[in-house]
C-alpha cells in the first residue's frame, strides 16, 4: 500500500568548499530539487568559499511505500552543483553532485550533517575530483522530530576523506560507469483517445488505427532519455537503447521507466515502473553489477478505459498503488565499468557484439542507439529465446460468500469480474482489441481436451439480500459462481517458485530455527537448480540464484549458533538478529523481472466499477511441490474489496470469500483440488451448522470520533451472513461492554475437519453514534474463532477461550485495542440446545436482555484501592467561548470512580484544596487485562450545568501500582540500630580533592534526562476534539486544551498494617506522605540564554535578525534592541530575571523572534519549560549543584544555601537523621560514609555527599548538576520540525529564603584585536608564462597578493618584480592585516555591511586562513595568476629554512608535517610553495615564496608601528634587484648589454680567446723572421 506525503521541506545548508578545480574564480552553489532551484551568493577570487547559508524554501510531494518495504522516495532528486561566474562570462560548471532525496530521508535522524560532497563532471570521466562542498541536508516529512546532531570538533570535520557524504556502505573511491537501459517492446497497451476521436479518424483517413503513440521515457540520476514516437500502435516495437554515465556505485538507486503516450498539447503517462538497482546487483564480496533481463515488467495504474478527465492518474506516474493493469514492457539493464586509466571495461552483460547500433540524440539528455533494420531478425530471435518459451495459463476461481456489502449499492444487481492482465476474450470489458496480450496457436500436440472451454471472467449479475440496516449479502448458498480465464504467458514460474519458497521460510522462521534451517536450506537448492537449464534464464537469475544460496546459507549457520546462544539476558539481542534474518529473506523474495501478471477482482454495479482488490499472482500459482506453491493457492481466502485510498478506501464495500488457483493448463486437473471437502462441481457442497459467541469485553485508547475529544462507540461483529452490534457507550475512549453476542444457525460450507483448522474469518468493526447521521467509522480488526466440533470435549486447555488483545486499525494508523474472545460451536439437529454448552449468568436486569461474558472467560477479579493525587489544573482553554472558572476533575475505572473537590476560582488559584482522594474497585488479577482509567475534567457551570472540557485515557496503570517493601528495608531509618546493617552493607566512598571546574552540557532537554521530573507529580495532557488521521492537519497537539497535574497509587487490599503504623504516617494522604503542601509561592525565576544554534532563516537572504523573548505568566520581556543581525548562530549571553508566582504563572516560554525593519516580527521557534515540575522534583532541578564550593572568583557559588544547609534539609525531607560531623573529614549519611582529606572543610565534604545523593538507599536520586540544556525550537504552524536549538538554563529561589546573589555574567566573549604583518621577501623558481617578443626568451613579471580569509575585499599587493628571468623575485615589502579573533573558538570575527542597502552590519566568524598568491603582471591585459598557498593560522606547516628544501610535499603531506600555530609562536620565517593544477588536474609546484609572518596584539602594534610596503614607519630596506629587472625603454643599453651576456657570454668569451690567439701567432709570425737573423747572425 502507497501512501502521499504532501509537504515535505527539505533543509540544505552551505557551509563551504574546498578544493574547486580552476583559476581564479568567482563560485556559486546551486541547490536544485526536482524543478526547483536556489542559489548562494557569489565569492569573488576563491578556491575556497565560505558561504554557512542555509536553503529550505522546497517543497514538492513525494509519495512512499508502508512497511515492510525500504522507505524510498519515487521522485525528486537533490543536486549540488559549483559555478564560476564572472562579468565576461556566463557560468561555468565545474562540478556536480547528486543523491536521492529518499536516501536522506532513510539515514538515522533524516539528515546528513556537516558531510563533504565530492564534485564530478559527467562529461569529462578522465577527471577526478572537481572539490567538494560542506553541507547539511535534512528531510522531514510530518510528524518527524528532527535533532541537530551534537557539533564534533572543527578538527575532526575537516578531515574530507573521513567525513563524505555518502550513506554507509558506500566506498569513497567510485568510478565511472554506463549505464545501459534496452526497450525492445511493448504489449497491452489501453487506447488513450475516446471512440468518437477514432470515428472521427476512420471517415478523414479510411483506416481503424489504434489510439496511442507511446514512447519509453528513463529518468536516472537527473538525466532523461527518451526513444522515438511509435505512431498509432498497441504492440509498439522500438528495440532501442538510453545510455547513462554516472558515478558507481550511485546515490541515485532507483530508475524510472515509463511508457507515455505522445500528444500534441501534452504527453500522457500510461505506465509507470521502477528499477531498484539494490535488487538487480550485489555489493558483497561474491556479488555482481545491476543486470537484468529481457525481461517483461508489468507496469500498473488506472482503470483501461479513457476517460478525459482521469481522476487516478497519478497512479499513472507512480504514485500509489495501481488499480488495473497498463501494459507490459520488454527491457534489459546493463552496467559498465569505465576504467580511465585502462582500455579494459568490466561490464555486467554483453553490452554489444550481438547487433550494431546507430546513433541519435534524443529530446532528453542521454543518448539513444536504435537497431540497424538488417539486424531486427537477430534481435527478434535473441528476445524471444530470452524471455523463455510461452505457455497457456489457467485461472480458476470460485466466490465462496460475498457480504458486508454496503448498503448505498444494495439495490442494484451485483457483478465481480476477474482479470489477469489485459481483459481476456469473453468477459469483461469491450475493447475493439480485446483480446489476450501474447497469442500463441496451440501444437496438435498440445491440444487440450476440453479446448471448446470459453473463458468466463464474470459472474452472473445477482440482487444482493439484506444482513441488517448497514451491510448486504449475495445468496451463494447452494450454488458458487466460479470463473476460468486462459491466458498466455512466458513460461517463467521459477522466480516466482523461488519468491514462494522464501516467503514461507520468512512466515515459518520463528518455528523452523530449531534444527531445520539445514533442512530448508537443502530443499531450497535442490527445488531451485531443478530448472537450472530452462529457456529464458537471464544472468540475474543466475546471480540471484548464487546470492540467496548464500544468504541461505549463512543465514541457517547463524541459526544453528542462536539456538545454543538464547539466554535470559541475551534474548532482545537475539530477537533483533531474527527480525534481520526475516528483512533478508523479505527483500530477496521481491523478484524484479516480472511474470506473470497481478490478478484483480472488481465489483461491477450499474456497469460501474465500484470497488476492487489485487493479489499477486505468485500468492494463488500452483506447483506440485508444497513449498513452491502460492500460500492462497486452492485454498478459501478472505479478499476485503475497497474504493481506494484515504478515508474513501477505509470502509470495505465487500467482503469475499473466495478460492483462486493459477496454473498451466496442462495441470488444470488439480485446480479443484484445494477446494473444502463437501464442494463438488455443479452439485450442492455438505452444510454444517455452528454457533458463534463473541465475547466482547472492552476496548481502549479508541479513536476519538466526535468534537469533544470522546467517542460514543459500539462494535458491530461480521461472520459469515450474519452480524449484530454491541450496545453504545457514552463519552468514553474505552468502553467495556461486557457482552457476549450469540449467533445461531449459521450455515457454513465445507467439510468440518476443515472447518475446524481454518475457520472462517471474523471481522469488527468499530463505529461512534452520532445523534444525526450515520455512525461514524472508527476502526476494524479481524480475529478467528477457537472451533469445538460435537464430538470435542469443552474444557481445557481450548476451552473456554481466553480474552485476547486485537489492534484495531484505522487505515494504516492504529486506532485502539480490542479485549474479546471468540469461539465457533458445531451443532447437530435436531438436539441443537442441549449440546451446547450452557450460558451462565443472567441478563443485566438495568442493561436489557444482554448477556454479560460468562464466568470461565472474565478474567479473575481482586479487590484494589486506587488511590488519586488531585494537585492542580493547567493551562485551560475555552469551552464554547466562555472561559473555564469552577472546574473539577472526575476520575473513573471500570465502573467506579472519585470526584476531586471543586476549584472555586481558576483564575486565583487553580490547584485542589484537597490533595488525595481516593475509591475502591474490582479489577482482574492480570495486569494486562487492567481496564485503562478515564480522568475528565468538566466545567460547573450555572443552573446546574456541566460542560466537558477535557478528558485524558491512562491506558496502562501498571507504573502506578504500589509494591510494598520487605521487611528488611522498612527499618532502614533506624539510625545505628542492628537492623540498619542488617538492610544494607556500610557503604564508605573516599573522597578526593580536585579543583576542576567541570559544566555538564546536556545534548538536549533536562526533562529528557530526568523522565519530565515525574517522580511523584505527573501531567496528563487534557484532549478535546476530534482526532486526525494521516492525511489530515489535525495532531494530537492541537486537541491539548490543558494539563491535569497529580498522581495515582493503585495496590491491592488489604493493606500491610505494617505501613500505617510507621511514625508520622498520615491516613488522609494514604501513599502520598511527604509531599509538599500546594499553596501559591513566589519565586525569582533566573533564565540563562547562552547561545541560539541551526536557526531556520527567516529572511529572504537566508538569514535571520534573532533576539529573545521571556513569557512567564502575563510578565514579558523583551531584548528587541539588542537583536543580532544576520545570524543563524547567535550569542546572546544574557540573563533575565523575572518574578513568578506558582502555581498561576509556571510555564515559561522562550522565544526566538526574527527583527523585521517593516511590518511585524517573525517567530522562529519557541521552547517551554514547565517550571514547578522542576521545583517540586525530588531531583532539586531549582538550582545546579556545582562541580566546586567557591567564595569568590567566577564559579562563585549561585544557591542561597550552601551544601551543608542543602544536605541538611534533603535529610529532614527524607526523614533521616541529619549529617553527622565526626572525626575531622569524615561525613556519615544514613549508612554511608564519606571519607575525604582532612583539609576540606565541611561545605566540600557536604558537596561530595550531594554529588553522590542517588547512592543513598531507598530515598537517594540523581541531583541536578551545574548544566547547561539544549532545547528544540518548535513552530506552532510546523508540529515536530525543530526550527534550531538554544541553549539555556534556568535557576530559581523561592522569594521567603535568603536572596541569591546578583547573576552570573556569561555575555559573550570579545573578539581580541590582533594585527598580522606578513614580509614577502623573496621569491624563487617562479614559472616563467611571458615570451619576449624580439627575443623569445622566457620572463615574468611577478608580484605578491595576500589576504584573510573573508577579507578579500581588503587584498595588498607588493610592487612588481618586473622582467625576472629565473623566477626569483625580490620584494621586502610588507603587509599588515587587521583582524578581531576569537581565541576560544579560533575564528576570525567580522562585522561588514552585506551591501549598500543593508540597514545595519552583519558578523560573520570565519576561520583564520591566510592566501598567498603569486601573479604574472600584464600591462594590456589581465594579470596571469600563477599559484597560491593558503595557510591556516591555527595549523600549518613550518616554513622551510632555504629554498631547496622547500617542496610541494609541504602541501600534500600537510597533515603528516608537524605544524604550528602563529598565535603561539607569534613570529615564524621561512620558505613556502606555491601551487595549482596543471591541464590533467593534478597539483604542480609553480613557485616557491620566503615569508615571515609576525602575530602582535592591537596594544603591542599600537606601541612599535609600523608602515605598509617599504613606507614608514619602521621602512625595510629596497631589494637589491638585478639591473634587468628594469624596463627596455627606461634602460636600453643596461638591458642590451645584460641580454647579450646572458646570452652569448661564452660564445663572446671564445671569441675574445681566439682573437687573443691570433694575435699572438700573427706577433709569432712578425717577429720570427728578424729573430732569426739575429739569431743567425750572431746579433
Amino acid at each position: 500500500c502507497l501512501s502521499c506525503i504532501g509537504y515535505i521541506p527539505p533543509y540544505v545548508t552551505v557551509v563551504e568548499a574546498r578544493q574547486l578545480v580552476g583559476l581564479n574564480m568567482d563560485p556559486v552553489v546551486c541547490v536544485e530539487i526536482g524543478d526547483d532551484k536556489k542559489y548562494t551568493s557569489m565569492k569573488e577570487s576563491t578556491n575556497c568559499p565560505y558561504y554557512n547559508e542555509v536553503h529550505a524554501s522546497f517543497s514538492f510531494s513525494l509519495c512512499f511505500p508502508h512497511i515492510p518495504s525500504p522507505l524510498f522516495f519515487y521522485s525528486d532528486r537533490l543536486e549540488t552543483v559549483i559555478h564560476s561566474k564572472n562579468l565576461l562570462r556566463s557560468g561555468t560548471l565545474v562540478g556536480t553532485f547528486k543523491m536521492d532525496v529518499g536516501t536522506v530521508y532513510s539515514q538515522p535522524e533524516h539528515q546528513f550533517y556537516h558531510k563533504w560532497a565530492m564534485l564530478s563532471d559527467p562529461d569529462d570521466i578522465t577527471a577526478g575530483c572537481k572539490g567538494y562542498v560542506k553541507c547539511d541536508i535534512a528531510v522531514v516529512a510530518k510528524g518527524d522530530n528532527i535533532k541537530t546532531p551534537h557539533k564534533a570538533n572543527e578538527t575532526d570535520e575537516d578531515d574530507i576523506e573521513g567525513n563524505l557524504l555518502l550513506p554507509e556502505g558506500v566506498p569513497a573511491e567510485r568510478q565511472w560507469a554506463r549505464f545501459y537501459v534496452k526497450v525492445y517492446r511493448a504489449e497491452g497497451l489501453p487506447k488513450m483517445n475516446t471512440n468518437l476521436m477514432a470515428n472521427v479518424k476512420k471517415a478523414f483517413i479510411g483506416e481503424n488505427r489504434d489510439l496511442v503513440d507511446p514512447y519509453v521515457q528513463v529518468v536516472f540520476a537527473g538525466q532523461k532519455g527518451k526513444t522515438s514516437v511509435q505512431k498509432s500502435s498497441y504492440e509498439p516495437i522500438w528495440n532501442e537503447q538510453v545510455v547513462f554515465t554516472e558515478m558507481f556505485p550511485p546515490l541515485c538507486k532507483r530508475m524510472k521507466v515509463q511508457i507515455r503516450d505522445s500528444d500534441k498539447v501534452n504527453d500522457v503517462a500510461i505506465g509507470t515502473h521502477f528499477i531498484d538497482l539494490r535488487k538487480i546487483a550485489n555489493d558483497g564480496d561474491k556479488g555482481f553489477l545491476p543486470t537484468m533481463g529481457p525481461a517483461w515488467v508489468n507496469m500498473y495504474g488506472s482503470t483501461r478505459q479513457y476517460t478525459l478527465m482521469d481522476e487516478h492518474q497519478d497512479l499513472n506516474e507512480g504514485l500509489g498503488e495501481g488499480v488495473s493493469f497498463r501494459a507490459r514492457l520488454l527491457i534489459s539493464v546493463a552496467v559498465e565499468i569505465l576504467d580511465t586509466g585502462s582500455s579494459e571495461i568490466v561490464s555486467s552483460t554483453e553490452v554489444s557484439g550481438f547487433v550494431s547500433f546507430s546513433v541519435r540524440r534524443s529530446k532528453g539528455d542521454c543518448p539513444v542507439y536504435s537497431v540497424v533494420e538488417q539486424d531486427f531478425f537477430i534481435l527478434y530471435f535473441f528476445v524471444q529465446s530470452a524471455t523463455g518459451k510461452v505457455e497457456e495459463f489457467f485461472l480458476f476461481g470460485s466466490f465462496l460468500e460475498a457480504t458486508m456489502i454496503d448498503r448505498k449499492i444494495g439495490d442494484k444487481p451485483i457483478s465481480f469480474e476477474v482479470t489477469i492482465g489485459k481483459s481476456p476474450q469473453g468477459g469483461g470489458e469491450s475493447d475493439e482489441d480485446d483480446s489476450e496480450l501474447i497469442q500463441q496457436n496451440s501444437s496438435e500436440d498440445e491440444a487440450d481436451d476440453d479446448a471448446d472451454l470459453v473463458s468466463v471472467s464474470s459472474t452472473p449479475p445477482m440482487k444482493p439480500v439484506i444482513t441488517d440496516r448497514n451491510y448486504f449479502h449475495l445468496p451463494y448458498f447452494e450454488k458458487k459462481p466460479c470463473i476460468y480465464i486462459k491466458s498466455w504467458w512466458q513460461d517463467q514460474r521459477r522466480r516466482l517458485y523461488n519468491s514462494n519458497i522464501m516467503d514461507k521460510m520468512a512466515d515459518k522462521l520463528l518455528q523452523w530455527i530449531r534444527a531445520k534451517c539445514v533442512f530448508i536450506f537443502s530443499r531450497f537448492v535442490t527445488l531451485a537448480n531443478k530448472d537450472q537449464h530452462q529457456a529464458g534464464r537471464t544472468k540475474l537469475d543466475k546471480e540471484r540464484l548464487k546470492s540467496c544460496m548464500r544468504e541461505m546459507e549463512s543465514i541457517g549457520q547463524q541459526a544453528k549458533l542462536i539456538r545454543f546462544q538464547v539466554k535470559r539476558n541475551t534474548v532482545r539481542d537475539k530477537l533483533k538478529i531474527v527480525q534481520n534474518f526475516l528483512h533478508r529473506l523479505r527483500f530477496l523474495a521481491d523478484e524484479p523481472q516480472h511474470s506473470i501478471p497481478d490478478v484483480f477482482i472488481w465489483m461491477m454495479s450499474n456497469n460501474k466499477r465500484i470497488a476492487y482488490a489485487r493479489i499477486p499472482s505468485k500468492d494463488v500459482l500452483f506447483s506440485i511441490v508444497d513449498e513452491e506453491t502460492g500460500k492462497d493457492c486452492g485454498k478459501v481466502k478472505a479478499v476485503f474489496l475497497r474504493k481506494g485510498f484515504g478515508p474513501a478506501g477505509w470502509t470495505v464495500q465487500a467482503k469475499m470469500e473466495m478460492y483462486l488457483w493459477l496454473g498451466l493448463n496442462k495441470q488444470k486437473k488439480d485446480f479443484l483440488s484445494g477446494l473444502p471437502n463437501g464442494f463438488e462441481e455443479i452439485k450442492a457442497p455438505r452444510t454444517q451448522v455452528f454457533q458463534l459467541r463473541a465475547h466482547m469485553y472492552q476496548a481502549r485508547s479508541l479513536f476519538a470520533a466526535d468534537s469533544s475529544g470522546l467517542s460514543d462507540p459500539f462494535a458491530r461483529v461480521f461472520f459469515s451472513t450474519h452480524s449484530q452490534v454491541t450496545e453504545v457507550l457514552s463519552e468514553t475512549l474505552c468502553p467495556t461492554w461486557d457482552q457476549l453476542l450469540v449467533f445461531d444457525d449459521v450455515e457454513l460450507f465445507g467439510e468440518a475437519g476443515e472447518l475446524r483448522d481454518d475457520p472462517p474469518m471474523i471481522v469488527v468493526e468499530v463505529y461512534d453514534q452520532d445523534t444525526v447521521g450515520k455512525a461514524e467509522f472508527i476502526g476494524r480488526t479481524f480475529a478467528k474463532p477457537i472451533t469445538k466440533m460435537c464430538d470435542e470435549h469443552y474444557g481445557p486447555p481450548r476451552f473456554p477461550p481466553q480474552l485476547e488483545y486485537y489492534q484495531i486499525y484505522r487505515g494504516n494508523s492504529t486506532a485502539g485495542d480490542l479485549l474479546a474472545a471468540f469461539e465457533l460451536l458445531q451443532v447437530k439437529w435436531p438436539h441443537a440446545h442441549t449440546q451446547l454448552p450452557s450460558l451462565d449468568g443472567h441478563t443485566d436486569s438495568d442493561r436489557g436482555p444482554i448477556l454479560p461474558v460468562p464466568m470461565g472467560i472474565r478474567p479473575i477479579l481482586s479487590r484494589y484501592r486506587i488511590e488519586v493525587l488531585f494537585w492542580g489544573l493547567r493551562d485551560l482553554k475555552r469551552v464554547n467561548l466562555a472561559q473555564v472558572d469552577r472546574p473539577r476533575v472526575d476520575i473513573e475505572c471500570a465502573g467506579k470512580g472519585v470526584q476531586s473537590a471543586l476549584i472555586q476560582s481558576y483564575k486565583k488559584n487553580p490547584n485542589f484544596s484537597t490533595l488525595v482522594k481516593w475509591f475502591e474497585v474490582d479489577l482482574p488479577e492480570n495486569e494486562l487485562l487492567h481496564p485503562p482509567l478515564n480522568i475528565r475534567v468538566v466545567d460547573c457551570r450555572a443552573f446546574g450545568r456541566y460542560t466537558l472540557v477535557g478528558s485524558h485515557a491512562v491506558t496502562s496503570l501498571r507504573r502506578f501500582i504500589y509494591s510494598p517493601p520487605d521487611k528488611m528495608q522498612q527499618n532502614w531509618a533506624s539510625s545505628g540500630s542492628q537492623s540498619v546493617q542488617d538492610a544494607f552493607p556500610v557503604l564508605i566512598f573516599s573522597i578526593t580533592m580536585t579543583d576542576d571546574i567541570v559544566l555538564l552540557v546536556y545534548n538536549k532537554e533536562l526533562e529528557a534526562e530526568f523522565d519530565n521530573f515525574e517522580d511523584w507529580l505527573h501531567t496528563f495532557n487534557l484532549y478535546r476534539g476530534k482526532a486526525g488521521d494521516d492525511d489530515e492537519a489535525a495532531l494530537d497537539d492541537d486537541r491539548i486544551v490543558g494539563r491535569f497535574k497529580g498522581s495515582m497509587c493503585m495496590y491491592k487490599l488489604p493493606l500491610s498494617e505494617e505501613i500505617t503504623r510507621e511514625a508520622g504516617f498520615d491516613p488522609n494522604l494514604g501513599m502520598f506522605q511527604s509531599i509538599p503542601h500546594n499553596d501559591p509561592i513566589n519565586v525569582l525565576v533566573r533564565v540563562y540564554i547562552v547561545r541560539a544554534t541551526d536557526l531556520h532563516p527567516a529572511d529572504i537572504n537566508g538569514k535571520a535578525d534573532p533576539y529573545i523573548v521571556i513569557k512567564l505568566g502575563k510578565s514579558e520581556l523583551k531584548d528587541k534592541e539588542n537583536y543580532i543581525s544576520k545570524q543563524l548562530n547567535p550569542v546572546f549571553g544574557k540573563a533575565f530575571d523575572i518574578q513568578a508566582t506558582f502555581p498561576m504563572e509556571s510555564m515559561l516560554t522562550v522565544s526566538v523572534y526574527d527583527w523585521d525593519l517593516v511590518g511585524t516580527d517573525d517567530l522562529i521557534g519557541e521552547t517551554k519549560v514547565d517550571l514547578e515540575n522542576r521545583y517540586y522534583s525530588k531531583h532539586r532541578a531549582t538550582c545546579g549543584i556545582a562541580s566546586n564550593y567557591s567564595v569568590h572568583g567566577y564559579n562563585v557559588w549561585r544557591d542561597p544555601l550552601k551544601p551543608s544547609q542543602i544536605l541538611a534539609k534533603l535529610c529532614k525531607e527524607a526523614k533521616l537523621d541529619g549529617p553527622l560531623y565526626g572525626i575531622p573529614g569524615i561525613y556519615f549519611v544514613c549508612v554511608c560514609v564519606f571519607a575525604g582529606m582532612k583539609r576540606q572543610t565541611d561545605e566540600h565534604l557536604a558537596l561530595t555527599v550531594l554529588k553522590h545523593w542517588e547512592e543513598i538507599p531507598r530515598v537517594g536520586c540523581k541531583l541536578i548538576p551545574e548544566h547547561v540544556e539544549t532545547r528544540p525550537l518548535l513552530h506552532p504552524e510546523k508540529p515536530g520540525i525543530e526550527q534550531g536549538r538554544v541553549e539555556m538554563w534556568v535557576d530559581m529561589f523561592p522569594m521567603d529564603m535568603p536572596a541569591p546573589g546578583p547573576a552570573i555574567d556569561i555575555s559573550p566573549r570579545k573578539p581580541k584585536r590582533y594585527e598580522l604583518r606578513v614580509v614577502i621577501w623573496n621569491t624563487d623558481e617562479v614559472i616563467l608564462e611571458d615570451d619576449d617578443y624580439f627575443t623569445g626568451e622566457k620572463s615574468s613579471d611577478i608580484f605578491v597578493r595576500g589576504w584573510l580569509k573573508g577579507q578579500q575585499e581588503d587584498k595588498q599587493d607588493t610592487d612588481v618584480h618586473y622582467h625576472s628571468l629565473t623566477g626569483e623575485g625580490n620584494f621586502n615589502w610588507r603587509f599588515v592585516f587587521p583582524f578581531d579573533y576569537l581565541m576560544a573558538e579560533e575564528k576570525i570575527v567580522i562585522s561588514k555591511k552585506e551591501s549598500m542597502f543593508s540597514w545595519d552590519e552583519t558578523e560573520y566568524k570565519i576561520p583564520a586562513r591566510l592566501t598567498l598568491q603569486v601573479w604574472d603582471a600584464d600591462h594590456f591585459s589581465a594579470d596571469d595568476f600563477l599559484g597560491a598557498i593558503e595557510l591556516d593560522l591555527n595549523r600549518f606547516p613550518r616554513g622551510a629554512k632555504t629554498a631547496k628544501q622547500c617542496s610541494i610535499g609541504m602541501v600534500q603531506n600537510e597533515a603528516d608535517l608537524p605544524c604550528i600555530s602563529i598565535f603561539k609562536q607569534k613570529r615564524v620565517k621561512g620558505w613556502w610553495p606555491f601551487v595549482a593544477r596543471d591541464e590533467n588536474d593534478e597539483m604542480e609546484l609553480t613557485g616557491k615564496v620566503e615569508a615571515e609572518l609576525h602575530l602582535m596584539s592591537a596594544e603591542e602594534a599600537e606601541k612599535s608601528p609600523v608602515g605598509l610596503g617599504r613606507n614608514e614607519p619602521d621602512p625595510l630596506e629596497k631589494p637589491n634587484r638585478p639591473d634587468t629587472s628594469l624596463m627596455w625603454f627606461v634602460n636600453p643599453l643596461k638591458s642590451i648589454c645584460y641580454f647579450l651576456w646572458h646570452n652569448y657570454r661564452w660564445l663572446i668569451l671564445k671569441a675574445l680567446g681566439l682573437l687573443l690567439l691570433l694575435l699572438l701567432v700573427g706577433l709569432f709570425l712578425y717577429s720570427f723572421p728578424g729573430y732569426l737573423v739575429k739569431k743567425m747572425l750572431g746579433a
